[in-house]
């Protein structure tokens, strides 16, 4: 089974640059959790709890890092320790306006990791 958490959307202040550590940025986060399921999951029990996993994206975002990849590796290290049934994670961070001139679009990374 894999959980889904898509287009989750924060006002953040990640990177190396001055500016955006005092302006801030917007960033997307997107986490896929994949676990062994039972063949009825009739409980909340049975699952990987999603506002859980929510709120640990929520608390983890708030702190600057002033790499994506830093980000998404302790996302992902973070959320398997609060529920080690999870198998593999995919997290993936977009910055929505990267401080590049002229630029149109944005930058991320994409971290998969295997338990």
């Amino acid at each position: 089974m894999t959980i889904q958490l898509k287009n989750l959307i924060f006002f953040a202040y990640h990177g190396v640059h001055e500016e955006e550590k005092i302006l801030g940025n917007t960033y997307g986060v997107n986490v896929d959790l994949s676990f062994e399921a039972a063949d009825n999951i009739t409980a909340l029990e049975q699952t990987i709890n999603y506002v859980s996993v929510y709120n640990i994206i929520k608390q983890r975002m708030s702190i600057p890092a002033a790499l994506l990849e830093t980000l998404a590796q302790e996302l992902a290290n973070q959320i398997y320790a609060s529920d080690n049934r999870i198998k593999s994670i995919t997290v993936s961070v977009d910055k929505k306006n990267p401080p590049i001139a002229n630029i149109e679009g944005s930058v991320g990374v994409i971290y998969t990791k295997n338990f």
